[in-house]
């Protein structure tokens, strides 16, 4: 299921969609069906990226398995979306120790959704995404060459809620 719009502002609630995906676990693949509905208390970190084992996308996925550890410290889950198949995936996956869901927009339309999709490709972006399904915070690269670091979604993470109690926050209601 997927609600289409228009470019996404801050406050707009987040297009749904249910897309295949993976995540590698102590070596081994779980695939799982992926939706914003079914995902547990805490945001939601969506990276946009546009294609598994390229240099900057390799580069930019690592940065965030290697805070990834910090985002689950904030409550936060991440995942990344492409526009490959779940097998492109693995393969990304496995070669660089990615431990975090990487879910296959090869025929939903999602980054259409959102508002990224660039023809065949899907702009880099980063979009957190609260409890209640509301765009909290967002970034569009201009060009596909930059990318937000882990360090500055987390302190986003952190400005937009503010108390964490254990795994859990406590939401700030939405500024606009």
């Amino acid at each position: 299921m997927l609600t289409f719009m228009g470019a996404l502002k801050v406050g707009d609630h987040a297009p749904q969609f249910r897309l295949p995906g993976m995540r590698m676990v102590n070596g081994r693949f779980e695939h799982a069906e992926y939706s914003l509905d079914a995902r547990r208390d805490g945001p939601v970190v969506l990276a946009f990226y546009p294609l598994d084992q390229s240099k900057v996308c390799t580069e930019q996925m690592c940065s965030y398995q290697d805070d990834f550890a910090g985002f689950e410290d904030l409550g936060a889950e991440v995942w990344g979306i492409s526009l490959q198949g779940v097998e492109s995936h693995e393969e990304f996956a496995l070669k660089n120790g990615l431990t975090f869901p990487l879910l296959a927009d090869h025929r939903d339309g999602v980054g259409k959704a959102y508002g990224v999709a660039l023809g065949s490709i899907l702009r880099r972006s980063v979009f957190i995404i609260d409890t209640d399904n509301v765009v909290r915070w967002k970034h569009v690269a201009m060009l596909g060459f930059t990318y937000r670091r882990a360090a500055e979604i987390k302190e986003q993470i952190l400005r937009l809620f503010p108390a964490p109690s254990g795994h859990a926050f406590a939401f700030a209601p939405p500024s606009f």
